[in-house]
């Protein structure tokens, strides 16, 4: 259950850290991830080190605590970052090329609710404060119904 919360819980914890840490005093880490370009790495992907920081340390107390509740909350924080790499990364961004013609409507709406949060990149008058869906995984129901459209 521990494994569960924790997991549950890093949406809610990844939406505030994209829509006012990311999207606020760290924008100048988080902005080359919303301006067209061809590199392989962004000083965005900084955050997977920062991300990570917190999971190895919960993990690393809760086995010196004998296997307490720290391990169990260090592996859903885990496994969340896991599910961001493949989804934001692999899904979203084809970083990697997985998903690529996927049919499933729940990738097809979080496919659309994160482009939705980058429509405006590399406008002349793009506003980082009007970006919408800061989360990853759960994705409000209107991009169910939407059709599927390009980037």
């Amino acid at each position: 259950m521990i494994v569960i919360a924790s997991f549950a819980a890093m949406e809610g914890i990844a939406w505030g850290l994209h829509k006012y840490v990311m999207h606020g005093f760290m924008w100048n880490m988080h902005k080359d991830h919303h301006i067209p370009h061809n590199k392989k790495f962004q000083r965005n992907d900084f955050f997977a080190l920062v991300f990570g920081i917190p999971s190895w340390l919960l993990i690393m107390f809760g086995i010196m605590g004998g296997c307490d509740y720290r391990l169990y909350m260090g592996i859903g924080v885990t496994l969340y970052g896991i599910c961001y790499v493949i989804i934001h990364d692999g899904l979203i961004h084809q970083r990697f090329k997985i998903f690529r013609n996927t049919k499933n409507p729940y990738l097809l709406a979080l496919l659309k609710g994160h482009w939705a949060h980058h429509k405006h990149d590399g406008s002349k008058n793009y506003n980082r404060y009007k970006d919408i869906c800061y989360g990853m995984l759960l994705v409000p129901f209107r991009f169910f119904k939407m059709p599927k459209q390009k980037k």
